[in-house]
């Protein structure tokens, strides 16, 4: 009997085609809708739109709290059958590598950072892995252990992808690990587009060693018999018109309310009649009733940035509409962002000077700057010079692959499909 057939899909963070159409070997294809890394990475999963998943953002709103939690990690968040489960049903083995919401997910490998935040300060740096002698094993294989510092915050670089894309080879060449499907994430790329933007130097500097990983990983797949994908999960575009501050809009309208803390003004999601869970360049309006709808979306229609203010039918219609999405899901111009804060900085919240992605009810890229006094992130939005969420013409991602995909993919979708196919046939 001949060995199994083995695929490696790479998720690259922010690979546009604006960065790689002068290289012949990449194509474009559409986006998903919004475009940004938890709504992408369960699209891919499932092969299904947001209104089906549910992933209709990074960080969501759960009604039955009252709460907004970012980055949370159960793959329960995402609803819906998995584009590998008959594979796996026939024996084929699968794997996950630094995928948004893996915990908990019915596969036969899995690694995603899961440091544990102590109560004194500080954290004990850990990787949740599945088998759980795994991560000992990628240690003592990498000659050193994943460092979180590099994965977000102002220290977030290269570093990170580095210890990834080792862990990647170090798992394809294991006779104890090494599953048929292994699905993993690259992440740098995206901090230096942010930063600085997709036409600066340094994101050109950054562009040049994804594809030096690119390099490797196709060496590596040779080596242990993998073919593989290469996908963008979205485009970055230069900000040109800065952030926009749809909460402040709103708590001027007397619609957002906050809860005065020793000066500090904190949520209040309890009275608040209408807020904005910001992601990017898009954002979900929540409301408290009708007329709480009407009234936010005639601030927000008025607020300078914004191009969209989609009610729910419209939703519908972007594959968006879900019991997750808000009452109304606002888009931002091109070169336009949205930013959390409902405060200035003298009011602002204890969270807001730190890297906390858990507790800001809202995306912060200003965590990728360090701010004054020393230990803090910047308050300053003029120093974000990326962003991402819009799709249509000029925002494609990039992709390419050893397997020969006829028809040839359109979307972001079609590339999931392609694997569900490759599944299929190598099973």
């Amino acid at each position: 009997m001949s060995a199994p057939k083995k695929l490696l899909v790479v998720d690259l963070a922010a690979l546009g085609w604006n960065l790689v159409s002068h290289l012949p070997e990449f194509h474009p294809a559409q986006a998903i809708f919004p475009a940004i890394t938890c709504t992408a990475q369960a699209s891919f999963r499932t092969a299904s739109l947001p209104q089906q998943h549910g992933l209709i953002a990074n960080g969501l709103f759960f009604k039955d709290l009252t709460k907004v939690l970012f980055w949370e990690q159960s793959s329960t968040l995402v609803e819906g059958p998995r584009i590998w489960e008959r594979f796996r049903a026939n024996g084929g083995k699968v794997g996950l590598m630094f995928w948004q919401q893996s915990m908990g997910e019915a596969v036969d490998l899995l690694v995603t950072p899961a440091p544990i935040h102590k109560h004194s300060g500080g954290m004990i740096q850990s990787c949740y892995t599945q088998p759980t002698g795994l991560e000992t094993y990628l240690n003592e294989t990498i000659g050193r252990p994943f460092n979180l510092m590099n994965y977000w915050g102002p220290l977030a670089n290269h570093k990170s992808s580095d210890w990834i894309v080792d862990a990647i080879v170090a798992v394809m060449g294991s006779p104890d690990y090494a599953p048929e499907l292994l699905l993993t994430y690259i992440p740098h790329l995206d901090y230096d587009l942010q930063r600085h933007g997709p036409n600066s130097d340094e994101a050109k500097k950054s562009l040049d060693v994804v594809l030096g990983y690119l390099t490797r990983l196709k060496a590596a797949c040779a080596d242990f018999g993998y073919d593989w994908i290469f996908v963008g999960d979205y485009a970055i575009e230069p900000v040109t018109r800065g952030a926009i501050f749809p909460n402040r809009a709103l708590r001027e309208a007397g619609l957002f309310h906050v809860r005065d803390i020793r000066d500090m003004a904190y949520t209040d999601f309890f009275t608040s009649r209408a807020f904005a869970v910001v992601d990017h360049q898009t954002a979900n309006v929540y409301c408290r009733d009708a007329a709480s709808t009407a009234a936010a979306r005639e601030v927000l229609s008025k607020l300078e940035g914004v191009a969209e203010v989609l009610d729910r039918e419209q939703q519908a219609a972007r594959g968006l509409a879900h019991a997750r999405s808000g009452d109304l899901v606002i888009v931002a111009e091109n070169g336009a962002w949205f930013a959390y804060p409902w405060f200035e900085k003298k009011e602002a919240p204890d969270y807001a000077s730190h890297v906390d992605i858990h507790n800001k009810p809202g995306y912060d890229p200003c965590e990728l700057y360090f701010g004054w006094p020393p230990g803090s992130v910047s308050f300053d939005t003029r120093k974000i010079h990326g962003s991402h969420g819009n799709v249509g013409p000029g925002f494609e991602i990039a992709w390419t692959s050893s397997l020969p995909l006829e028809p040839q993919p359109q979307t972001f979708l079609d590339l999931a499909k392609a694997t569900q196919q490759w599944m299929e046939a190598a099973r």
